[in-house]
């Protein structure tokens, strides 16, 4: 840590004495990028709804195991002692299922932390391309990244170029737009056919919002029928332990009678 520190200081030391000869700094935020470019926000939004499914799941499992607990609470007088331990063995294999799960989905090596580097590459490469065409244009010497490990003391607006950078992406992003419909129109002058791309895409987010319905749909089906099975085992113990405690005091009635005959 005390290299590191070292480094950056004498990383800024250098800088203020080139900054003495005419050098040009600016920095950019990547933070503030990554939440002004609309297809980060598009795929984040995504994301999002995968991380939400992958909760929802462990949240069911996790039902599932306590309804399973609450049963063999409830059940335990009735079992044999092979078939209680046989039940606990359930649980932990169903509890060791979730932590797997848990760590296979947000561990460090999880398929969350591996979704966001697939994310963030992309954008992360406009923005490289963005910043050396912006310093080979501008004659920049150094650009920092604010929101990286390298710790900016202070830092003046007038050296931020993240807005620049974004308008770099943005017209770049519309450039290649303009030559992909070029493309299309000549498509459609030599064969005569109408490509519709956006009705294609509108299709296919429908289809999405609609498998994800019919996911929570499901999701609540299922809850529904462990909440209903839940409630049958308990109202079957109920009723067997009634039977029980009736046979019971059915023996105690009598040998209470067969006391007073004597």
């Amino acid at each position: 840590m005390r290299i590191k520190i070292l480094s950056i200081v004498a990383c800024f030391l250098s800088v203020a004495t080139f900054a003495q000869k005419g050098v040009r700094i600016g920095y950019i935020d990547m933070d503030y990028i990554l939440d002004n470019v609309a297809e980060y926000g598009e795929a984040q939004g995504q994301l999002d709804k995968k991380v939400q499914d992958w909760k929802t799941e462990i949240e069911l499992r996790q039902s599932e195991v306590e309804d399973m607990k609450v049963a063999l609470s409830n059940e335990k007088v009735l079992l044999t002692k092979e078939l209680i331990e046989e039940r606990e063995e359930d649980i932990r294999f169903k509890e060791k299922e979730i932590i797997d799960y848990q760590q296979q989905h947000f561990g460090p090596q999880g398929y969350l932390v591996r979704q966001k580097e697939r994310l963030v590459k992309p954008i992360q490469d406009q923005v490289f391309n963005a910043v050396q065409t912006i310093a080979e244009t501008k004659r920049y010497d150094f650009i920092f990244d604010k929101s990286a490990d390298v710790v900016m003391l202070y830092s003046a607006d007038r050296y931020d170029i993240s807005d620049l950078v974004l308008r770099n992406i943005t017209r770049a992003a519309k450039r290649t737009q303009a030559q992909s419909k070029a493309e299309k129109r000549k498509i459609e002058n030599d064969e005569g056919n109408t490509i519709a791309q956006d009705k294609e895409l509108q299709a296919r987010k429908q289809e999405q919002e609609a498998k994800q319905k019919e996911r929570e749909r499901l999701i609540a089906e299922k809850k529904a029928e462990r909440d209903k099975l839940r409630q049958q085992k308990i109202k079957e113990y109920e009723e067997r332990r009634n039977k029980l405690l009736a046979v019971r005091k059915k023996k105690r009635d009598s040998l209470q009678a067969l006391k007073k005959s004597k």
